[in-house]
């Protein structure tokens, strides 16, 4: 077997509502064959992966899959659950798979979910597949697979696995983000989390959030300050002070008495903090330990104690323990440590609630002071340090007592974050018991009890997985601070969809929100603008777009064109939309990501539909049957939405059903746009006035205007505004390339990104309205990715509309031989109109130039581009101007003038 390629989804997508992986894979040798076809293959493969036996693939029962491998199934299906295995043993929580064939023989695409927040740009999916093939061709072979290779490369992922998931205290953040169905995206591998959209995004990295003020962080790194600064405001902290080198800390240690602490002035974590310092040469070990500036402190009796504080409330308390291990009479203590380690609670760093206990130099120091070394065997019930500090990073525990802590140590915390500025913080502190008040006293010398560390940065664990009482949600009380008030962080969403139209209806439908007032981001196939102002330049229709606006926290509102291609090869940029809209379902981009007929297109085009929340709105055009088809499709769940039908032809029986119920629809009756509820009309607009319809000839356009207006009063525009400024919108500035109209000379040019026999031949049916039959001039590309039939199709509608013909190659092949589209659209434009006055050149200038050279006063220009900006910028060298607000008599009364000035002679050469 080989691997042919593998690519991310990101978002939901047309399989899973999940992200997920989809791997091509070509089975070669195994093509064509079953598992039945290999004696003893089940067997030996359920000696390798044992797990595969609780699988339920279609039967939804465990051991479905095994009966399939008994029954015979092909390898690509093996692979996927052996992939599923794989992925589960090292800890990735996956279970949906599905494996589907291609068009070409011997080759299927995996479909496998990938765990939620892992990073796009993770490598695990590919090295686990490549795990998956080369298991599968091993036992395929009749081999034996080493279960201690296995093992080996499955810990090596595990670990990998381990380090790149989320720990628990961003774990628990999304939980709880997620639990109120606030958006989380976590940026790669790192704990830097964006919750919510827009306005409304807030950025949280571990337990520290947006709010989290510089100022309070550098003061809480540097223990000196923090202490300077909690003394200055009446704060009891430890006595103590700076000593820059180890005579000052030996002098230091001779002030305060013994047991003094040696810590870091920036340390972090635990690291270098030294405890019970009772001696010069341990306080000077320390100091060089700590590797330069340093604060001693006198060493506080009682016990350590954890609590947060979240916005100005304390949300939880903890005790924590140093690291150890209790004696049982027979095991010595690296025994004990390992067995302690076992714990599946434990593993390295912050990955887990807890982390393992090392034994190292510190820990070789600690047990010294004990009379003890790794290979003692401590007594039945000897409790045996091996840290001095009780932080969980260096393997200590927390016990919860929330419950217990007194209110006069909770205002002293209070107190504590307040002066320090932390909206999150955790307080360390050293008391005889927290359930008793800390004794006031006037004199540093005679503190018995206090603060002894503020984090700007807590670790969430102790709290979340206490090893005694009860766990604490904290990441719901740090969500609840980012977010009050119930928000779920979200901004109103409409994204839409279609075959054509959709950059039209995206566009209007921004324009009218932002007539509103609203601040819009709009994403579209010519780029991305934010509050009217574009931000990026390019085909913007994907997931990337749509989190560049999402993400942006100056937008109020997000209009997301959608097309098939991102769809199909990324997933969606977004979990759920408000509203979504379909325009059309034609025939296009056939023969690419195995879209084979319009069944396949109006199945991507429906993820649009199935994505939008409960109670959202479905804006679906009534007049095309594909688009009617999809409130039938069970994934679309239409009766938890409201549904609002658009269309040009109010006899639709499926208008009358709708608005016999009371419902809303949006019309072309009578010559006026209308917003039609029950048996209510509302007059909106005259058809001749919609911009871009020009006075009624394009009535696509006026389609295309029902469309966003009823997507933009579903986002809370009111029809006011909508009839107010509709007709403001400008087509050739605020929705250029489509049915732009410039002038050069007695010639119009018309120039429109029709690409596909529907929208090719709306456009010629709105030229011969606008200018009469045989008078446009076709400057003519394709997309060379298109199939031949579907690129044969669109030639023949333009012989059907047009006798004269330039046609030229996009600079894009798109894997096709130079010029091999338009000698496929040339020769398909002549079979079907044999006088057809056709002219092949190279580049668009050229086209440009020899369309010009065949048209006369009074023709226009069908200006068909690969590039709309060198397009335009290349007319406008050419000295063509805008047309402003053509109408149909207009252009007609032009065309006529300008024939009326032209000798016959001039005439007839068309």
């Amino acid at each position: 077997m080989k691997i042919l390629s593998l690519r991310h989804l990101r978002g939901p997508n047309v399989h899973v509502s999940r992200p997920a992986m989809v791997a091509r894979l070509g089975l070669e040798e195994l093509a064509g064959r079953e598992t039945t076809d290999l004696a003893g293959f089940p067997e030996r493969l359920l000696r390798a992966l044992p797990g595969l036996t609780e699988h339920h693939c279609a039967a939804g029962v465990p051991g479905g899959f095994v009966s399939r491998m008994r029954g015979g199934t092909y390898f690509g299906h093996v692979t996927e659950h052996v992939l599923i295995e794989l992925s589960q043993r090292i800890g990735r929580d996956v279970s949906f798979g599905r494996t589907v064939s291609t068009a070409e023989p011997g080759v299927y695409d995996l479909i496998v979910e990938c765990p939620q927040d892992e990073a796009a740009e993770s490598t695990l999916p590919e090295l686990l597949l490549d795990a998956a093939v080369e298991l599968v061709t091993t036992v395929a072979a009749g081999a034996t697979v080493s279960a201690g290779e296995l093992t080996e490369r499955l810990r090596s992922l595990a670990d990998r696995a381990e380090r790149e998931a989320t720990g628990p205290s961003t774990t628990a953040i999304i939980a709880a983000a997620r639990r109120r169905g606030i958006p989380v995206e976590r940026y790669g591998d790192l704990s830097l989390l964006r919750l919510g959209w827009g306005v409304r995004r807030r950025l949280a990295w571990a337990a520290m959030t947006d709010r989290t003020g510089g100022v309070g962080i550098d003061v809480a790194a540097d223990k000196l300050v923090t202490r300077q600064l909690l003394a200055d405001a009446g704060i009891p902290v430890a006595p103590g002070g700076a000593a820059h080198s180890v005579e000052e800390a030996v002098q230091l240690l001779d002030d305060l008495g013994a047991p003094v602490v040696v810590k870091p002035r920036r340390g972090r974590q635990g690291e270098h903090v030294a405890l019970n310092l009772r001696t010069p040469a341990e306080v000077i070990a320390a100091c060089l330990a700590a590797g330069g500036d340093v604060v001693v402190e006198r060493q506080l009796p009682g016990h350590d104690y954890r609590v947060l504080v979240v916005a100005g409330e304390v949300v939880a308390a903890a005790e924590r323990t140093a690291a150890h291990v209790v004696g049982d009479g027979h095991s010595t203590v690296a025994e004990l440590v390992d067995r302690v380690n076992a714990d599946p609670r434990r593993g390295p760093g912050h990955s887990r609630m807890l982390t393992r206990i090392a034994l190292d130099d510190t820990a070789t120091a600690v047990l010294a002071r004990q009379d003890c070394t790794i290979e003692t065997v401590p007594a039945a019930g000897r409790q045996v340090w091996l840290r001095d500090n009780a932080n969980l990073s260096t393997g200590g525990t927390g016990r919860d007592v929330t419950g217990r802590i007194h209110p006069a140590v909770a205002r002293l915390c209070l107190r504590v974050a307040a002066v320090v500025g932390l909206d999150v913080a955790g307080i360390d502190l050293r008391l005889p018991d927290i359930a008793a008040p800390i004794p006031p006293t006037g004199d540093s010398d005679r503190i018995t009890a206090g603060v002894i560390e503020i984090n700007a940065v807590p670790g969430l664990r102790m709290h979340l997985s206490p090893v005694q009482g009860r766990a604490r949600d904290v990441g719901d009380a740090i969500v609840r601070a980012m977010f009050p008030g119930g928000s779920d962080g979200r901004i109103p969403v409409a994204a839409i969809t279609g075959t054509n139209g959709k950059t039209s209806v995206a566009r209007m439908t921004a324009y009218l929100l932002a007539a509103a007032g609203v601040r819009v981001g709009l994403t579209t196939t010519d780029g991305v603008s934010i509050d009217g102002r574009g931000v990026y330049r390019g085909d913007a229709t994907g997931p990337r777009s749509a989190q560049m606006v999402l993400g942006d926290p100056g937008v109020q509102a997000a209009v997301l064109e959608t097309a098939r291609g991102g769809m199909l090869r990324r997933g969606l940029g977004y979990d759920h939309s408000d509203v979504g809209v379909l325009t059309n379902i034609t025939a296009d981009h056939f023969g690419q990501d195995g879209l084979d007929s319009i069944e396949d297109i109006a199945h991507v085009k429906a993820l649009i539909a199935e994505r939008v929340r409960d109670g959202g709105t479905l804006v679906l055009n009534a007049d095309d049957p594909w688009v009617r088809s999809l409130v039938e499709r069970p994934r679309v769940r239409a009766d938890r939405k409201r549904i609002i039908w658009f269309g040009a032809d109010p006899s639709q029986p499926v208008l009358a059903t709708h608005l016999g119920r009371g419902g809303t629809a949006y019309l072309v009756q009578d010559g006026w746009l209308v917003q039609a509820t029950g048996a209510r009309r509302t007059h909106l607009l005259r058809v001749a006035e919609v911009p871009g319809a020009f006075g009624g000839a394009a009535p696509y356009a006026a389609v295309n205007a029902l469309a966003a207006i009823a997507a933009a009063r579903a986002l809370g525009a009111s029809a006011t505004i909508v009839a107010e400024r509709l007709t403001d919108f400008e087509p050739r500035v605020d929705n250029p390339g489509r049915g732009t109209v410039l002038r050069l000379g007695d010639v119009h040019l018309f120039v429109d990104y029709a690409h596909n026999p529907a929208a090719i031949a709306a456009v010629l049916r709105t030229l011969d309205r606008l200018y009469g039959p045989d008078r446009c001039v076709a400057v003519v590309t394709l997309p060379g990715d298109r199939r031949d039939d579907l690129l044969a199709a669109s030639a023949q509608v333009l012989a059907d509309g047009v006798s004269r013909a330039v046609l030229h190659d996009d600079e894009d092949h798109r894997g096709r031989e130079p010029g091999e589209v338009s000698a496929l659209v040339e020769r398909e434009m002549r079979g079907r109109r044999p006088k057809l006055r056709a002219v092949r050149v190279e580049g668009y200038r050229a086209a440009v130039a020899e369309a010009l050279r065949l048209a006369v006063p009074g023709d226009v220009v069908l200006v068909l581009y690969e590039h709309l900006s060198p397009m335009l910028a290349y007319l406008e060298e050419l000295g063509a101007v805008p047309v402003d607000a053509p109408s149909v008599a207009g252009l007609r009364r032009a065309a006529l003038t300008a024939l009326s000035h032209v000798p016959v002679s001039a005439t007839n050469k068309a």
